[in-house]
């Protein structure tokens, strides 16, 4: 008993962040008093785990629940149901005053550079509102540290005084990526931070990513519908649909052998840079279900090939296929696989 738990606390330091049947719903409005006549499932029991220095990259089509799943993590939503632990702390448990101490230690990277930056406000204020307003560095440290932030982010110290709308799309995805950077945070969301950028600034800016990972030894969830982005920057990925985590596990064992028929569909659409390799397409058919009335059973088997008459009764169980490759599936219960 004594070696479970301590293998337990072994594990937990491992892991920067443990996230266990994460749920969230939105309420639908309607009717002559404007009440509830439903709920969104945008979140349905969710649950995963990243190693501390590591990206998980969450993957799906839009509108499955990875940017609502971001946020809830950081408590800019707040949960319907499940556990969320930051260094072995429920983040949902803790008070307004140790919220404002965990805001320092967990950030955001929004998707859109445009909308996230106050156009009022010059970049040098941008950076280093939030660490004046934490007491992060003492006043005489102040200028010189925001530069510092600046300098490893790409930026120059005379971009201090100018306004966001007098950058590119890309030098504003590096203010962003230094704003969250001032806090000096350990574990950062990271919000499709590329998918309005060219393919060039795209790989600037992961590379950046990278660089600062290892020089700050940061834990990044890395949120994109690009799966040739994903498949650089990450070290696991989980993929998400309607809602819920059909397939998780490490990037290598998900590219060389993808189980899920979801997941595969996926992989068939990334364009092939050889072209005379051709690829087979597999076209799912059918409308992604409404959240807000999923299927019975399996979410997907309204739009899958290989759907059986279990798919439309019973909802899949979690299957462990070695090396912590996750999937769930009917195709691999006990007997199929």
């Amino acid at each position: 008993m004594v070696k479970e738990e301590k293998d337990r606390l072994v594990h937990r330091e491992e892991n920067i962040l443990e996230v266990s049947h994460l749920k969230k719903y939105f309420p639908v409005k309607g009717g002559f008093f404007g009440g509830a006549t439903g709920t969104v499932k945008a979140v349905d029991d969710v649950s995963f785990q990243i190693k501390r220095g590591t990206t998980m990259g969450l993957v799906g089509e839009s509108g499955c629940g990875k940017s609502t799943t971001g946020r809830t993590i950081l408590r800019l939503i707040e949960k319907t149901s499940g556990t969320i632990l930051f260094n072995g702390e429920d983040v949902n448990a803790a008070d307004k005053k140790r919220l404002r101490e965990l805001r320092t230690k967990m950030q955001i990277i929004f998707q859109d550079p445009y909308s996230s930056l106050s156009p009022r406000l010059p970049v040098g204020e941008i950076i280093g509102e939030a660490v004046r307003q934490h007491n992060l560095v003492p006043k005489e440290q102040y200028n010189d540290y925001i530069t510092q932030v600046m300098l490893n982010c790409g930026l120059q110290e005379y971009h201090k005084d100018r306004y966001p709308h007098e950058f590119s799309g890309g030098q504003r995805q590096r203010i962003c990526i230094a704003r969250a950077l001032a806090l000096k945070p350990g574990f950062i969301v990271c919000d499709e931070p590329v998918s309005a950028l060219d393919v060039s600034i795209q790989a600037q800016i992961i590379n950046l990513l990278k660089e600062l990972q290892e020089k700050m030894e940061l834990t990044y969830l890395f949120i994109s519908h690009d799966l040739s982005v994903v498949e650089h920057i990450s070290d696991t990925i989980g993929v998400m649909y309607l809602g819920g985590l059909v397939e998780t596990g490490s990037t290598e064992d998900i590219f060389a052998n993808p189980l899920h028929p979801y997941t595969k569909a996926l992989f068939s659409a990334i364009p092939m840079p050889d072209p005379d390799r051709k690829s087979t397409r597999m076209i799912l058919e059918g409308d992604i279900p409404s959240p807000a009335n999923p299927p019975q059973g399996c979410k997907f088997h309204t739009r899958c090939r290989e759907c059986m008459a279990v798919c439309k009764e019973q909802a899949p169980e979690a299957r462990d296929m070695g090396n912590g490759h996750v999937v769930r599936c009917h195709l691999y219960d006990e007997g199929r696989a």
